[in-house]
Protein backbone atom coordinates (compact mmCIF):
# COMPACT_ATOMS: atom_id res chain seq x y z
CA UNK A 1 0.00 0.00 0.00
CA UNK A 2 1.33 3.42 -0.97
CA UNK A 3 1.39 6.08 1.77
CA UNK A 4 2.79 9.00 -0.23
CA UNK A 5 0.64 11.11 -2.48
CA UNK A 6 1.55 11.15 -6.18
CA UNK A 7 3.48 14.10 -7.54
CA UNK A 8 6.28 16.17 -6.10
CA UNK A 9 6.74 15.92 -2.31
CA UNK A 10 5.94 19.62 -1.77
CA UNK A 11 3.49 20.92 -4.31
CA UNK A 12 3.40 24.30 -2.57
CA UNK A 13 7.02 24.94 -3.57
CA UNK A 14 7.73 26.93 -6.69
CA UNK A 15 11.21 26.41 -8.15
CA UNK A 16 11.49 30.02 -9.28
CA UNK A 17 9.88 31.74 -6.28
CA UNK A 18 10.60 29.37 -3.42
CA UNK A 19 7.91 28.72 -0.82
CA UNK A 20 4.67 30.48 -1.69
CA UNK A 21 2.87 32.08 1.24
CA UNK A 22 -0.45 33.79 0.70
CA UNK A 23 -0.62 37.39 1.98
CA UNK A 24 -3.56 36.68 4.28
CA UNK A 25 -1.44 34.21 6.23
CA UNK A 26 0.94 37.03 7.15
CA UNK A 27 -1.93 39.06 8.58
CA UNK A 28 -3.81 36.21 10.21
CA UNK A 29 -6.68 36.71 7.77
CA UNK A 30 -7.12 40.38 8.68
CA UNK A 31 -7.67 42.84 5.86
CA UNK A 32 -7.76 46.04 7.93
CA UNK A 33 -5.34 47.41 10.45
CA UNK A 34 -6.45 47.81 14.05
CA UNK A 35 -5.32 51.43 13.69
CA UNK A 36 -6.80 53.95 11.24
CA UNK A 37 -5.52 53.59 7.68
CA UNK A 38 -2.05 54.76 6.83
CA UNK A 39 -1.54 57.23 4.02
CA UNK A 40 0.78 56.05 1.23
CA UNK A 41 3.20 58.88 1.93
CA UNK A 42 3.01 58.69 5.72
CA UNK A 43 6.45 58.28 7.25
CA UNK A 44 7.22 55.41 9.60
CA UNK A 45 10.06 55.59 12.10
CA UNK A 46 11.11 52.90 14.57
CA UNK A 47 11.01 53.99 18.20
CA UNK A 48 14.52 54.50 19.62
CA UNK A 49 14.09 51.72 22.17
CA UNK A 50 12.24 49.35 19.80
CA UNK A 51 13.22 45.75 20.48
CA UNK A 52 11.31 43.29 18.28
CA UNK A 53 13.12 40.41 20.04
CA UNK A 54 11.05 41.20 23.14
CA UNK A 55 7.94 40.21 21.15
CA UNK A 56 8.33 36.54 20.16
CA UNK A 57 4.89 36.52 18.52
CA UNK A 58 6.12 38.84 15.74
CA UNK A 59 6.73 37.40 12.31
CA UNK A 60 9.92 37.96 10.28
CA UNK A 61 8.08 40.57 8.19
CA UNK A 62 7.30 42.56 11.36
CA UNK A 63 10.96 42.46 12.34
CA UNK A 64 12.06 43.54 8.87
CA UNK A 65 9.66 46.50 8.98
CA UNK A 66 11.19 47.68 12.26
CA UNK A 67 14.66 47.28 10.77
CA UNK A 68 13.76 49.27 7.64
CA UNK A 69 12.10 51.98 9.75
CA UNK A 70 15.39 52.77 11.45
CA UNK A 71 15.29 55.87 9.25
CA UNK A 72 12.11 57.72 8.22
CA UNK A 73 10.57 55.80 5.34
CA UNK A 74 7.23 56.08 3.52
CA UNK A 75 4.61 53.33 3.81
CA UNK A 76 4.67 52.82 0.03
CA UNK A 77 8.44 52.40 0.09
CA UNK A 78 8.18 49.78 2.84
CA UNK A 79 5.69 47.81 0.75
CA UNK A 80 8.05 47.96 -2.23
CA UNK A 81 11.09 46.96 -0.17
CA UNK A 82 9.30 43.94 1.30
CA UNK A 83 7.61 43.08 -2.02
CA UNK A 84 4.27 42.85 -0.21
CA UNK A 85 0.85 44.25 -0.99
CA UNK A 86 0.18 47.66 0.52
CA UNK A 87 -2.80 46.33 2.47
CA UNK A 88 -0.64 43.67 4.10
CA UNK A 89 2.00 46.22 5.08
CA UNK A 90 -0.69 48.47 6.58
CA UNK A 91 -1.95 45.61 8.76
CA UNK A 92 1.58 44.69 9.87
CA UNK A 93 2.34 48.33 10.66
CA UNK A 94 -0.83 48.50 12.74
CA UNK A 95 0.47 45.57 14.79
CA UNK A 96 3.80 47.32 15.33
CA UNK A 97 2.15 50.62 16.19
CA UNK A 98 -0.08 48.91 18.76
CA UNK A 99 3.03 47.42 20.41
CA UNK A 100 4.80 50.79 20.45
CA UNK A 101 7.62 49.67 18.17
CA UNK A 102 7.09 52.31 15.47
CA UNK A 103 5.68 55.80 15.14
CA UNK A 104 3.71 56.93 12.09
CA UNK A 105 3.81 60.54 10.96
CA UNK A 106 0.93 61.41 8.67
CA UNK A 107 1.39 64.10 5.99
CA UNK A 108 -0.25 67.48 6.68
CA UNK A 109 -3.86 67.86 5.63
CA UNK A 110 -4.57 69.82 2.45
CA UNK A 111 -6.20 72.55 4.56
CA UNK A 112 -2.79 73.30 6.12
CA UNK A 113 -1.15 73.92 2.76
CA UNK A 114 -0.92 77.41 1.22
CA UNK A 115 -3.75 78.62 -0.97
CA UNK A 116 -3.28 78.33 -4.77
CA UNK A 117 -3.56 82.13 -5.11
CA UNK A 118 -0.60 82.62 -2.78
CA UNK A 119 1.50 80.14 -4.74
CA UNK A 120 0.59 81.86 -8.03
CA UNK A 121 1.57 85.23 -6.57
CA UNK A 122 4.94 83.81 -5.45
CA UNK A 123 5.59 82.35 -8.91
CA UNK A 124 4.65 85.65 -10.54
CA UNK A 125 6.97 87.52 -8.18
CA UNK A 126 9.83 85.14 -8.97
CA UNK A 127 9.28 85.56 -12.71
CA UNK A 128 9.37 89.32 -12.29
CA UNK A 129 12.89 89.15 -10.83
Amino acid sequence: MRTESPGPPHEWLDDAAGPVVRPYTLTGGRVRSSVAGFDLVAYVLAEPDADPAAHPELQPEHRRLVELAGRPVAVAELAADLDLALGVVRVLLGDLLARGLVAVHQPPAAACLPDDDILKAVVSGLRAL
